[in-house]
């Protein structure tokens, strides 16, 4: 991993001392500079190489989904001095009201003065690290909060304005990059999954988000959301390459 190619995509110009302030920069610069996207699935193979990953996310200027991102995120991490953890996250289906199975999702455990939740592969969501055990944020994405469950078990939540609603659940066990192997193949594989039965980009922008989907095109700036219909495949590919650079 080349790291000032790294830093540049993501467009970190000073290199500090590893610290809360330096993590919230280095995860909102992300967020801002690199879409979630699962343009891959199902066509081409996302394999858990932090070599390929690599290639695919600074030098072609792609995106990933969560294990490409966190994954790349914590190399990141780990080169500049923070000590990293990577956590099995349990997504939450609304719909079904449960969560779903280890490893659903990779979040990220950064250990400082005190031990700070960081993400930057779940898409819309917390643009700032959320202190632990039982910290609580608010940016332009939403209001989010952590709390403890039974045993070991912590609960991201955002806030809906009258209520708190499950992100997803998730322990402080570290785990290895291999320990995603199974579910990234299940995510890819299963005609259960949702990733396969959609084209999904989306990128935080300072005032809000730019989403593109199979059928739709929307941009959050503050509290206005506008929605535009695609009518074609050429218009998926034109915003693909108007919004986030990518072109196949």
């Amino acid at each position: 991993m080349n790291l000032q190619d790294y830093l540049n995509r993501i467009g970190i110009k000073q290199v500090k001392e590893p610290s809360l302030d330096f993590l919230s920069e280095l995860q909102n610069r992300h967020l801002l500079s690199i879409p979630f996207e699962d343009l891959d699935i199902p066509e081409r193979r996302i394999k858990l190489d932090l070599n390929r990953i690599y290639y695919k996310i600074i030098p072609t200027k792609r995106g990933g989904f969560c294990y490409e991102l966190n994954g790349i995120f914590h190399c990141l991490l780990s080169s500049l001095g923070f000590k990293t953890d990577m956590l099995s996250a349990r997504v939450y289906n609304s719909q079904l009201k449960e969560f779903g199975p280890e490893y659903d999702h990779m979040t990220l455990l950064i250990h400082l003065d005190k031990d700070y939740l960081t993400d930057v592969g779940f898409g819309d969501s917390f643009r700032i690290p959320i202190e632990m055990p039982k910290g609580e944020v608010k940016d332009i994405s939403g209001h989010y909060r952590i709390v403890k469950r039974n045993g070991k078990t912590h609960e991201l939540q955002k806030g809906n304005g009258k209520d708190w609603e499950p992100q997803y659940s998730f322990t402080t066990i570290p785990g290895r990059f291999s320990d995603y192997k199974d579910m990234c193949n299940f995510q890819q594989d299963s005609p259960s999954s949702h990733f396969r039965t959609r084209m999904l980009c989306t990128i935080a922008t300072e005032t809000g988000r730019v989403t593109l989907s199979n059928n739709s095109l929307t941009i959050t700036e503050n509290d206005n959301k506008s929605k535009y219909d695609l009518k074609s495949p050429d218009d998926f590919n034109f915003y693909l390459k108007k919004y986030f650079g990518i072109e196949f």
